[in-house]
Parts: structure tokens; sequence; C-alpha cells
């Protein structure tokens, strides 16, 4: 299989709730919640980067899709990164995300490897680990 990810899909406790963190609070642009009409259809999409996005779905609703019950979330199951171009760049991630709703894991500091690095959780428990890569050519 060659790897091509197009979608990462967040199974969300609250549709409404994510929505606002992602677009109120990070800035996120999207269309809003569409597929309404549809039962289990409710879902919210982001642009990532091109050929790239994040979906926001009801826990219920992805269980019900491929058919699995939902058991309790797991955030050390699963994480998601943002890298960046500075220290700096990271900290006002990290201060963007607090003021949106998040829970700071872990404030950003010195790593081991030579970064520079924190972790929030959102809303619904989903780890985000923002960083700085020195060794990365990284420009957001």
């Amino acid at each position: 299989m060659k790897p091509c990810v197009s979608l990462i899909t967040l199974g969300v406790d609250d549709l409404q709730r994510a929505l606002a963190f992602y677009r109120d609070g990070l800035g996120w642009p999207t269309e809003g919640i569409v597929g309404r009409e549809f039962e289990h259809g409710a879902v919210a999409f982001f642009d990532l980067q091109p050929g790239l996005r994040l979906a926001l779905w009801p826990r219920a609703s992805l269980g019900h899709d491929i058919g699995v019950t939902p058991g309790a979330p797991d955030p050390t199951g699963f994480s998601l990164a943002h890298n960046l171009g500075s220290k700096t760049a990271v900290d006002a991630v990290m201060a963007q995300a607090l003021a949106a709703g998040a829970r700071i894991v872990k404030p950003a500091a010195d790593t081991f490897w030579g970064g520079y690095a924190g972790c929030f959780a959102d809303p619904d428990g989903h780890l985000w680990e923002v960083a700085w890569n020195p060794a990365w050519n990284t420009t957001p």
C-alpha cells in the first residue's frame, strides 16, 4: 500500500462543542456542520493542507458506520502533531489552544532531542503535540 492519507477523522462527543473549538478557538476555516439531513451524517470538515482534511464526527455515528460500539476514549492511543518554525510560534499556538478551551497536558519546553514541544488536549481529549524541530524545515 502506498501511503496517501487524505482524511483524519476524530470521533467527538459533542459536535457543536468540537466545531466551536476548532473553528472559533483555533480559527480553522470550515463550512460548519454538513450532512444533518442524514441519520448519523452530521460532520464538520476542515482543510488542513492540500490533499488533507480533518473531519469531526460524533463518536456514536462513527461507531454506527463501522459497526463498532464506542468505548471509553483513550487519548494515548493516537495523537496529532502541529510542527512550527520557532519556539515563539509553539508558545503562541499553545496559548491560543488554552484560550480556546484546550487542557494543557504538557507545557511547552525544550526536549531531549533538541527541539521544543508541548501538548494539549482538545475538549474530547484528543492529544495535539505542538513542536519546533530544528532539523525540519517547517514554515507555519
